[in-house]
């Protein structure tokens, strides 16, 4: 019998109950018993819920309160000495979740662990922090608690576990040495873990290797072949299984085949090419998991289509070693299209949600057992796929000339860096280390419960828009008073950096349930582009003129660029990346030009999406690289020279990316830099970046006001790696999630540590 599998699904609930139960615990206003319950509500809801859609192989431990990285690397007593001992989630203490916490937020006094994407998705993780000699022990029992938890309800379930490569991989050293190194000292921890699983009652243990389908090392190499010897030697007669996703084997193939497991996982939507191989490559007794339906887009699945590709597979393969499967974890998609009531009813059968994602692994898994009424159903979705093929909102033939008629004059501006760089010092005349934010300011109770009353009728435009403006006028007034030199208008019309526009751009839709995890309680909502993309009208130039006339000081206009339009929403799946690309980019240089006839001396347009589309393979990564540039070229090539062209990055390894950095040739560039202590400074020094750079000098996403000290010595470590000459001085990321006695207590230390170095290198 084939059987119906699953990597994970979406912790968050389907009204986003975990965000709201930490939120309360975080304020307050919920016990660790409390938040304790909300979680094993939850997770015994998803339980059943697989169960009932027909999943044979259900996940556990693939629930996490904040992230799974973290969790692991709780588990195997990877806790720096700044967060205190080594603690066990399994009891959910309140002391443990402090911790915890802390380790994912950072205290007063204590930086947290930083955070960057998880693999080339929108997902963030918490990046281990390994010291050169570090020493691990088996120390959280979670896991096991859920695979008890689970058989208490009558589910078995299969422990999900990030695997020990993958884990070094994801890890860094404080000495940057190899992580790999620290292998051996690992697999105990691990073997332990391993071991106790099967003791709490799994049969079977899934061991999460994306880190497979990345370039690996020689030395990775021999790492996974010496770890999977031992974890096979940890289960006795258990079942190990491999999950690979988010990329093809590739030249790591015959290793993932080797290995001592009973079945491996792999991705055929990512790389469907790779089948082929593999069923050469794999021995007979090796189980296979195919990962069919997409575990990171919407769009539904051609069951007629996968059905013929995998129904001869059945004369090669005992089908009772073959699985159907998503192609990675459903952590990236919401919880169940039903009930979801902005999509009209012509897009939503071309749609599928974690729930439906299931729903067809589960009938194709009873299809190809030869359930006939299956099989008859294979072709519902065929039809489907047909009508959205033929739809009329799908293709606007304007739409596509004006992309076919572009020339490379138009990714250019007009003069290079230095001669702009003079025009719009001339036009702004600032001074050295200038002072601005990165866009949104907090988003109040108060804005919030305006925009609601708004959405239920209960508050007509006129009122709404009131309210807005006086939320626009507090935040100008604040940041004067604050001393800042460059301004913004606060974005309190917005309820996300992409929904924004994708409200207001033809060829998208929107949810209103469509939420997924970006990390801990922060979830986003993406936008569906479903088809041609092009503006109707302008989408910000009213809010940016506004705040632009309450002041005298200059303000900046603030878009999200192409590429991070693409990354976060749920895009076609019909034509290629950077057709759709340019599409939007040309949609963002009409607004560009629109904010600049307004008369805005500064646009930002803000890339934070730019290295997580990177491909995980470096021979992949140019051709991406080259569309990506040139849809930011494209949106932002229209300006006269003394418009200045801000974009911002975030949580990503800037370094895989410099050249395309350099490429895009913003005139001022802001990075997330706190928690890495400046680290990407001296790969821009040492690439000789020429424009100017802001590097975040306080991480927001942590509950703290930076102190003085602290933001004098990474203001100090920018002006050594760069000079002051072009550096400006801002936070790592936009303000929306924080609270205004925070973000006032925390500007002015920002704008002081400013002035402060401003006296310092004049004295120079």
């Amino acid at each position: 019998m084939i059987a119906a599998g699953n990597l994970g699904f979406p912790r968050i609930g389907r009204d986003r109950e975990l965000k709201w139960a930490l939120e309360k615990y975080w304020r307050g206003d919920l016990t660790a018993p409390e938040l304790a319950g909300v979680a094993a509500q939850l997770r015994a809801r998803h339980w059943r819920l697989q169960q009932d859609l027909g999943i044979t192989q259900v996940p556990s431990g693939d629930f996490s309160l904040y992230d799974q990285v973290l969790d692991t690397a709780v588990a195997v007593g990877a806790v720096p000495a700044r967060f205190g001992d080594r603690f066990d989630l399994a009891g959910w203490s309140a002391e443990a979740l402090t911790s915890y916490c802390t380790m994912a937020r950072g205290g007063q006094g204590v930086p947290a662990l930083e955070l960057t994407k998880w693999f080339d998705t929108n997902y963030h993780y918490l990046v281990p922090e390994l010291e050169p000699g570090q020493s691990f022990g088996y120390t959280s029992r979670s896991t096991a608690a859920m695979v008890r938890e689970a058989l208490g309800l009558g589910i078995v379930t299969r422990p999900v576990v990030i695997g020990p490569l993958t884990f070094l991989r994801l890890a860094k050293r404080t000495d940057a040495g190899p992580t790999i190194e620290l292998l051996e000292a690992l697999l105990p921890a691990y073997a332990d873990w391993l071991a106790d699983l099967v003791a709490a009652g799994a049969r079977d243990i899934q061991l999460d290797e994306p880190a497979l389908v990345l370039d690996l090392s020689p030395q990775e190499r021999a790492g996974y072949r010496h770890a999977y010897r031992v974890l096979r030697e940890a289960v006795g007669d258990a079942r190990l299984t491999v999950a690979t996703y988010f990329g093809a084997l590739g030249d790591n193939l015959s290793l993932a085949t080797a290995l001592p497991i009973d079945e491996l996982h792999v991705d055929l939507v990512r790389a469907p090419g790779q089948l082929d191989d593999l069923l050469a490559a794999a021995p007979a007794a090796l189980a296979l998991s195919l990962g069919v339906v997409d575990g990171r887009n919407i769009w539904r699945t051609d069951l007629e289509e996968v059905y013929r590709r995998l129904q001869p597979l059945l004369q090669r393969r005992d089908p009772d070693l073959l699985a159907i499967a998503p192609s990675c974890s459903l952590l990236h998609l919401p919880v169940d299209l039903a009930g979801e009531s902005s999509i009209d009813a012509e897009l939503a059968e071309w749609l599928a949600f974690a729930a439906q994602r299931l729903e067809e692994v589960a009938l194709l898994a009873r299809a190809l057992d030869g359930d006939a009424a299956a099989q008859l159903r294979l072709g519902e979705s065929s039809a489907a796929l047909q009508r959205r093929r033929s739809s009329s909102r799908v293709l606007r033939p304007q739409v596509r000339r004006r992309v076919a008629d572009l020339t490379p004059r138009a990714l250019q501006r007009a003069a290079p860096y230095p001669q702009r760089a003079i025009a719009q010092q001339e036009r702004l005349g600032l001074p050295p280390l200038p002072t601005t934010t990165i866009g949104s300011f907090p988003q109040t109770a108060q804005v919030r419960r305006l925009r609601a009353a708004h959405r239920r009728g209960e508050v007509d435009n006129g009122e709404y828009r009131a309210g807005l403006e006086a939320a626009t006028i507090d935040c100008i007034r604040r940041q004067e008073a604050l001393g800042l030199d460059v301004l913004v208008h606060g974005e309190f019309e917005r309820t996300d950096m992409v929904e924004y526009f994708g409200e207001r751009l033809d060829g998208f839709a929107t949810t209103t349930n469509g939420w997924v995890q970006s990390y801990g309680s922060r979830c986003v909502k993406p936008p569906v582009l479903f088809g041609d993309v092009a503006r109707p009208e302008p989408m910000t130039v009213g809010w940016s003129q506004f705040a632009a006339g309450l002041t005298d000081r200059p303000v900046k206009g603030m878009l999200t660029g192409p590429v991070t339009i693409l990354q976060w929403s749920f895009v076609r799946d019909d034509q290629s990346e950077a057709t759709t690309a340019a599409q939007v980019a040309l949609a963002l240089r009409d607004e560009v030009l629109d904010l600049e006839t307004a008369g805005l001396p500064i646009v930002q347009v803000d890339e934070p999406a730019l290295r997580e589309g990177l491909p995980l393979r470096k021979a992949d990564r140019p051709a991406y690289l080259a569309w990506a540039t040139d849809a930011f070229r494209l949106a932002v090539g229209g300006v006269r020279d003394n418009t200045q062209i801000h974009t911002h990055m975030c949580y990503a390894e800037f370094g895989d990316v410099l050249p395309a950095i350099i490429a895009l040739d913003a005139d001022v560039i802001s990075l997330e830099a706190s928690r890495s202590g400046m680290a990407p400074l001296a790969e821009l020094a040492e690439a000789e970046y020429p424009n100017q750079v802001g590097p975040g000098v306080w991480d927001i996403h942590s509950p703290r006001v930076p102190a003085a000290a602290e933001l004098d010595a990474l203001l100090t470590a920018a002006i050594a790696a760069l000079g002051g000459q072009r550096l400006w001085v801002n936070p790592d990321c936009g303000l929306k999630t924080r609270a205004w006695p925070e973000v006032e207590a925390s500007l002015a230390a920002m704008v002081g540590a400013a002035r402060r170095a401003r006296v310092a290198i004049a004295a120079l």
